[in-house]
């Protein structure tokens, strides 16, 4: 597939901080397991109503895998490429494929409701992380109005700032909630639904909307200025909102960033391996209500890496990667 063009946007990003050049968190990372599962890419995780893990891969395939990872079984195919996967209330699912739009999948019979492929007559082109309250009101992220998942890195560099949030009511209406983010990402609610929270990938931060109390409506910085970059998040059984880190900040696009946009014309036009690329790790931290970090858990990326999704129950935290073909749990 042929590289889209990009318009450089100039950026001073903010000083990284002293935690980005470290390799592990304030505590050993606790102890790993990976369970293999068959296709590449599962960018999420999430957990049903018997503890099954359930996982989209970049084939299309939803996949379900036994407690202890022993069985893993298809339960439908979206034709897409399914990213983020929240459990709905009756047991379906909810899929933002970065294809096909915004989906509920039926485990049990693989059947596919399209809710929301198109915002104001226009196709989403990168439906990416989702958020569902006890009202069934869900929020979801649409990454960029300029580049699909195929050119994620274009998003990244270009720095252009389409990113969008976007809301479904009962009524199966769309509509924008928060627009102008530099790559939109992971979606969550805070455990009393006061807020609804999403990533800003290409901002390091995280960015929050007011739902309830004197500040509804209003829009401020929930986390800012991040050792690296966040991607999906989930609210776990602990009520704190876990943050997947897939790399550390990319030192030489930070510095490309502030200077002329022909340079990063130059280093989009350079074969991969040549751009500003991501730093093998595990990363996850998890904050509380406030933004104040509660667990940093960071360490090598020699058996998985690039995580891209993360989910707490009951003390453990299992992960997802765009890349791998597995995903991980980590004893609490």
């Amino acid at each position: 597939m042929p590289r889209p063009k990009i318009r450089p946007v100039v950026w001073q990003p903010p000083k990284a901080p002293a935690r980005a050049k470290l390799e592990q968190g304030s505590r050993p990372l606790p102890v790993m397991r990976v369970i293999p599962v068959s296709g590449v890419g599962a960018e999420d995780v999430v957990l049903d109503a018997d503890g099954r893990l359930i996982t989209g891969v970049e084939d299309g395939r939803i996949l379900r895998i036994s407690n202890e990872g022993r069985q893993i079984e298809q339960v439908a195919d979206t034709g897409g490429r399914p990213l983020g996967i929240e459990l709905l209330p009756d047991g379906r699912l909810l899929v933002c494929d970065a294809h096909r739009g915004l989906l509920r999948v039926d485990p049990d019979s693989g059947s596919i409701d399209v809710l929301a492929y198109e915002v104001d007559g226009r196709p989403m082109l990168f439906c990416n992380n989702a958020a569902v309250a006890r009202d069934g009101t869900m929020y979801f992220s649409d990454s960029s109005r300029r580049f699909g998942i195929e050119h994620w890195r274009a998003e990244m560099i270009e720095h252009s700032g389409t990113g969008r949030l976007l809301r479904l009511d009962a009524s199966g209406s769309v509509s924008v909630v928060m627009d102008g983010l530099e790559f939109a990402n992971g979606v969550t609610l805070a455990a009393d639904e006061s807020f609804v929270a999403v990533a800003e990938t290409g901002a390091y931060q995280v960015r929050r909307l007011w739902l309830t109390g004197p500040s509804a409506g209003s829009v401020d910085v929930f986390v800012s200025n991040l050792p690296a970059v966040p991607d999906n998040m989930s609210t776990g059984s602990d009520g704190l909102i876990w943050i997947a880190l897939p790399s550390h900040r990319p030192a030489a696009l930070d510095w490309l960033h502030s200077k002329p946009p022909l340079l990063r014309k130059l280093s989009w036009a350079l074969p991969e391996r040549f751009q500003p690329g991501e730093s093998r790790t595990v990363w996850v931290m998890a904050v509380d209500g406030d933004g104040r970090v509660v667990h940093d858990l960071q360490g090598p990326g020699d058996r998985y890496h690039m995580v891209t999704g993360v989910r707490e129950r009951a003390g453990r935290v299992y992960l997802g990667s765009l890349v791998e073909s597995a995903v991980a749990v980590l004893e609490l």
